[in-house]
């Protein structure tokens, strides 16, 4: 006498349902209401939160780096990086929570970094904006379809491509007040995080080349 024992699907782990299309849109937008929140206190109250921000090639102003990007020069600014902002993480995210909070990290330190060292002028230079983090996130979705060679995710690369790589002439210098500094280094900082958070795809097809070079035929 035989019994089956059925096969119950695997459990999804946190990563991967909080990668799904809803839950991803609601991370994001949780976010930007961040973002919303305290740009509103600043205009109410006024705080001056702003002040938070990165004070340019001053030491004490390094920690700023963790803040500027939920920081903005009133709502014309925010609202200028918020749809972008939202598109690019949420397709980030898409591709796995724990991808994008190291992509955000590392892009969120290095544009910083670029934003800090790079900005020159009379007096203290405060730079505050998510456009670094908005940048990294485009060249991060651009570059990951390239290093994985995967067809979704080029497709993925193309239509970002599309709809916002004009946005990429943001890291040359232009008009006076836009730290095209901090959007050098957000685009340098998604190309590295793209490469670095690829590297366990690109090793696949490698490894399946040399399993199937070992192997031999039994009989």
């Amino acid at each position: 006498m035989s019994s089956a024992t059925p096969i119950l699907p695997a459990r999804r782990s946190l990563d991967e349902r909080l990668s799904r299309p809803l839950p991803a849109a609601i991370i994001v937008a949780g976010l930007l209401l961040v973002m919303v929140v305290l740009e509103a206190i600043d205009a109410a109250v006024p705080a001056d939160l702003d002040l938070w921000g990165i004070h340019a090639q001053e030491a004490d102003g390094l920690p700023g780096i963790l803040v500027a990007p939920f920081l903005h020069h009133g709502f014309a600014h925010l609202w200028s990086n918020a749809v972008p902002f939202f598109v690019l993480g949420w397709l980030t995210l898409l591709g796995g929570l724990k991808r994008f909070v190291l992509a955000s990290i590392g892009i969120i330190l290095i544009s910083g970094l670029f934003a800090w060292a790079l900005t020159f002028g009379p007096g203290t230079q405060v730079v505050v904006g998510a456009s670094g983090w908005v940048f990294g996130l485009l060249t991060y979705l651009l570059a990951r379809g390239i290093f994985t060679r995967n067809a979704r995710q080029i497709v993925i690369s193309v239509v970002v491509l599309a709809l916002y790589g004009s946005v990429l002439f943001g890291v040359l210098p232009g008009r006076a007040g836009i730290s095209w500094q901090g959007h050098l280094g957000g685009a340098l900082a998604g190309l590295l995080m793209a490469w670095l958070l690829s590297r366990g795809a690109r090793r696949k097809p490698a490894d399946a080349e040399v399993s199937l070079a070992g192997s031999r035929p039994t009989l």
